[in-house]
């Protein structure tokens, strides 16, 4: 009778012959002195299934290794990387698992155990300090250029030091975040490029259609579809070296007073609400921002996305105690009086203010761009789908909607109007 580790090592090899007889040329990892591949790809490239490819097949071809596995979110490592269409269990042969109850994939320890005693561990770029401790043979790092903690790539590179050749795998829709810029200079770094019209053959008809028809031409299609690392964009109100020229550390509601000598005036949630609520609706920007008694201004927090009303008001409210503001701003024509009466009927006693937009998102952003311009505001961390807005948009399509970045001048907009506040601490 054929042992389960006979079975196992039969079905790493078929699955290998399958996989090099399916992927195309970039997909398959390369030979040579690299330390990490770095693949800038377009959506629908197929870099998933190329990070789940390589995860899989190191780990099967090497006996006893530990690998990482590291997404943006807990969210995405297990619906994404773990669980997805392209991920590592429906990719896995179900021979290659360890067997016994429990014993090849635990959810609560975010683990994939092997029968050759190998074992894939998956992170969150959330929490950088899980990273500290662990030690790995090869990671496999996704959608890196929107981690909002670079520092947990520095952990993760720290953490890579087991066998004679570690090396990382990142894949990653580009944008112009600080660390995509560093890796591009590196020596030690392998890129590979793509469009997402590479894997056509793979993506439905329709969808391609709506793409090139919605963002051919556009700086997001540059930047989501083929794969540009966009920087200095024409028309642009914003770039990154004007945003890194005045960046700040990461700060905490509870490490203010500890972390930094900044005696705050004012620190206000800005909202940006969306009208509907389901997977093809608008962001609803919601960002914390704060100004100093120097006249000087900081961006605190980023928590848009998308939500239904129900929780992006509950979110704009935790933000409220959270960062112990003055109120709530909220751009309300779409909305109308209904801002107001969601956000009062979560909690009575929040300061609330309303806005409302009379002219064009450009016109009231150039405002807020010459503060930029002149070194008054500070990101205190990094916020890369917000940058990105922010060094992308032109105003060439309504669609999609900057929110974040529209959140962003509602916010330093309300806070640039006075003088003269009295000044506090956080406390």
């Amino acid at each position: 009778m054929t042992s389960l580790r006979t079975q196992g090592h039969r079905a790493a090899a078929n699955h290998y012959i399958e996989w090099l007889d399916t992927a195309r040329a970039k997909q398959v990892t390369p030979a040579g002195n690299w330390g990490i591949w770095l693949i800038l790809a377009g959506r629908g490239f197929g870099k998933t299934r190329t990070g789940a490819e390589d995860t899989i097949l190191y780990a099967l071809r090497n006996p006893n290794v530990r690998v990482a596995v590291v997404m943006p979110t807990y969210s995405e490592l297990i619906r994404v990387a773990f669980k997805g269409v392209s991920g590592i269990l429906p990719l896995l042969p179900k021979e290659c698992l360890l067997k016994g109850r429990g014993q090849g994939y635990n959810e609560q320890a975010k683990e994939i155990r092997l029968f050759n005693g190998s074992i894939i561990q998956g992170f969150t770029a959330v929490e950088p300090e899980s990273l500290r401790g662990p030690q790995f043979h090869r990671a496999w790092c996704d959608e890196l250029a929107a981690w909002r903690y670079p520092e947990t790539f520095d952990q993760l590179m720290f953490a890579l030091r087991l066998g004679d050749d570690p090396k990382c795998i990142i894949t990653t829709t580009p944008k112009p975040t600080p660390i995509i810029k560093m890796l591009l200079s590196r020596e030690d770094v392998l890129v590979t490029t793509g469009s997402t019209f590479e894997n056509e053959a793979n993506l439905a008809p329709s969808a391609l259609k709506m793409w090139k028809e919605r963002y051919d031409g556009t700086t997001m299609g540059r930047q989501e579809l083929y794969a540009e690392v966009l920087d200095n964009i024409e028309g642009a109100l914003w770039n990154s070296k004007l945003i890194d020229a005045t960046r700040l550390p990461k700060i905490t509601p509870t490490r203010l007073l500890v972390d930094t000598k900044i005696v705050f005036v004012k620190i206000i949630v800005a909202l940006d609400p969306a009208v509907t609520s389901n997977p093809d609706s608008d962001e609803t920007g919601i960002v914390v921002v704060g100004k100093d008694a120097q006249n000087k201004y900081y961006l605190l927090d980023d928590r848009s996305g998308v939500y239904s009303p129900a929780e992006w008001g509950k979110v704009a409210v935790e933000l409220f105690y959270l960062w112990q503001a003055n109120y709530i701003v909220a751009e309300v024509n779409n909305g109308g009086d209904l801002v107001e009466s969601l956000i009062r009927g979560i909690d009575s006693s929040v300061g609330y203010r309303s806005v409302h937009a009379s002219r064009g998102k450009m016109l009231r952003a150039e405002p807020i761009s010459a503060l930029y311009e002149q070194g008054k505001v500070h990101h205190m961390g990094v916020y890369p789908e917000l940058e990105s807005q922010m060094c992308t948009y032109t105003g060439d399509r309504p669609k999609p909607s900057p929110d974040r970045l529209d959140a962003l001048v509602w916010g330093l907009t309300e806070l640039s109007k006075s003088r003269g506040d009295v000044a506090w601490r956080v406390s």
